[in-house]
C-alpha cells in the first residue's frame, strides 16, 4: 500500500537537499569553465595543425604540451560529470526514501562522500592543467615528451 510523505517528511528532505543543491551547481559552473578551457585548447590545435610546416616550425613545438592540457581537462570533466551524477543520484535518492518512508541517512552519506571526492579529483585535475598552461607562458615546458619543471625547483 501507498503511504505518502507527510509535509514535516518532504521539509525535512528539502531542506537536506539543499546541501546537495548548492554542490550540483558549484559542479555545473566548473564544468561550464572546463569545457571552455577544452575548447580553447582544441581551438588553437587546429590553428596550429593548419600553419605551413615550414613557416612556423616552432609553433608544432607546442602540440604536445596542448595534448597534455586536453588530456588533463577532459580528465577533469570525467571526473566533474561523475560527481555531478552522484550528486543527483543523492537528491533523487533523498525524496524517493521520504516517499517510501525508509532511511536514507547512511546510503546518502555515501553519496555525498563520493560527489565530494569526485570533485575532488576533478579540481586536483584542472588545477595541473592551469599549472601547464602557466609554465607553458613562462616558456618553462619542455615539448617531445619530456616532462614539465616544477614550478618550485627549491623542493
Amino acid at each position: 500500500m501507498y503511504y505518502s510523505p507527510s509535509i514535516e517528511q518532504l521539509s525535512t528532505v528539502i531542506s537536506q537537499v539543499t546541501g546537495p543543491a548548492f554542490l550540483l551547481a558549484a559542479e555545473a559552473q566548473l564544468l561550464d569553465v572546463l569545457i571552455s578551457r577544452l575548447d580553447r585548447i582544441v581551438d588553437r590545435s587546429r590553428e596550429i595543425d593548419a600553419q605551413d610546416n615550414q613557416a612556423q616550425p616552432n609553433l608544432k613545438a607546442e602540440l604536445p604540451v596542448l595534448r597534455m592540457r586536453a588530456k588533463l581537462i577532459h580528465r577533469a570533466i570525467y571526473w566533474g560529470v561523475g560527481s555531478c551524477i552522484a550528486t543527483s543520484v543523492l537528491v533523487i535518492l533523498g525524496f524517493g526514501a521520504a516517499f517510501l518512508h525508509v532511511r536514507h541517512e547512511y546510503g546518502a552519506g555515501f553519496l555525498f562522500a563520493v560527489a565530494m571526492i569526485l570533485f575532488t579529483g576533478a579540481l586536483i585535475a584542472f588545477a595541473r592543467e592551469l599549472q601547464l598552461g602557466f609554465l607553458e607562458i613562462e616558456g618553462n615546458v619542455r615539448s617531445r615528451g619530456k616532462r614539465a619543471q616544477k614550478s618550485y625547483p627549491h623542493v
